[in-house]
């Protein structure tokens, strides 16, 4: 991200209003917009080029360029880091890395093997995204990372696997609401196991802390600048780690809910209908397009539920803060995606 490259002038949050859920929808949009996968490593360059002259002063003010090469670099690199995020698991690459994934949990009348072997490939696809996006001012060692995984693949099989078998047994449901059951199986096993996966790979915040920062208004921030200062963290806190944490998986939940309940339930309704029966082959290209129709609405929402720069009040942190507080005695960082 754009706050990882010199200088020490802050670009403005983004073009839109990250105080209200709207303007943190259009910004995650942006963040989330495939069309910035395109982008050269040459593009790349040039827009922390733009950014960098920005924040060392050399360009007085933002430009529709200079918001633009922001938008390249905000969905491109790791904002603590600085660093560029493996193209697959990027935000921008979100819907397209989960397409297949989704449409092969979503896949009817899966066996067991079918239901093991993507449950499996969407875990890895999650640890994978919540490793590349997490807060990195907290190291995750190997084994935590395999511990990690290997607990939320058992989960979410387990769930799968579990349901599956349950759903059949229950006589009293009419064989129609068996069906639709069934489809939501795959929702109830990803919600849990990526609420849970959030939670694993990013347990080492939780129990080491995240860097927190004082919160600036606008006119200590500009003083800070016009002094060449760079903002400097208070510390390592834990509430805060457990607050970006807790969000994140809250944010995943809210991702994987349309996704996995909508296009199941409308596809379980259209399978009934005689154009479709005639015509089994549509089926799957149909359902690949509920998937990814739905998808490209729902990770803006789902993204923009909690800022990703949180502030909250220093007193609300460990005591340690309760005095270092910053502007309104707010304290910020980062949340990850």
């Amino acid at each position: 991200m754009s706050a990882s490259l010199p200088g020490s002038r802050d670009l403005p949050a983004s073009r839109y209003d990250l105080s209200t859920y709207w303007g943190r929808v259009k910004h995650s949009a942006d963040i989330s917009d495939p069309r910035t996968l395109l982008t050269s490593s040459t593009g790349l360059e040039h827009a922390k080029s733009l950014i960098t002259q920005y924040k060392q002063g050399k360009i007085g003010s933002m430009t529709p360029e200079l918001w633009t090469a922001k938008k390249i670099v905000d969905s491109t690199l790791h904002p603590d880091t600085g660093e560029p995020v493996l193209l697959p698991f990027r935000m921008s690459c979100f819907v397209l890395s989960n397409l297949v994934v989704t449409a092969g949990m979503l896949t009817p009348n899966l066996s067991t093997t079918g239901t093991v072997a993507w449950q499996v490939a969407n875990q890895s696809l999650n640890v994978a995204i919540n490793f590349s996006n997490a807060n990195k001012s907290t190291t995750l060692s190997t084994s935590t990372i395999v511990q990690s995984y290997f607990l939320a693949v058992g989960a979410s099989c387990g769930v799968a696997v579990g349901l599956n078998s349950l759903v059949p047994r229950l006589k009293r449901l009419s064989p129609a609401a068996r069906i639709t059951l069934g489809r939501l199986v795959p929702f109830a096993a990803v919600a849990s196991a990526g609420a849970l996966n959030v939670f694993l790979m990013r347990g080492e915040e939780i129990r080491k802390g995240i860097d927190v920062y004082p919160a600036e208004s606008a006119a200590q921030r500009t003083k800070r600048e016009e002094a060449q200062q760079t903002l400097e963290p208070l510390g390592k806190s834990k509430k805060a780690a457990t607050l970006a944490v807790g969000e994140t998986a809250i944010s995943r939940v809210l991702n994987a809910t349309p996704i996995m309940v909508l296009p199941p339930l409308i596809l379980v309704r259209l399978q009934q209908t005689e154009w479709l029966k005639r015509r089994p082959r549509t089926v799957l290209p149909l359902n690949l397009g509920l998937i990814l129709t739905t998808s490209v609405f729902a990770l803006p929402l789902a993204l923009a539920a909690f800022p990703q720069r949180q502030a909250v009040s220093a007193k609300s942190l460990e005591k340690e803060f309760w005095d270092r507080g910053g502007d309104g005695g707010k304290v910020e960082f980062n949340r990850g995606i």
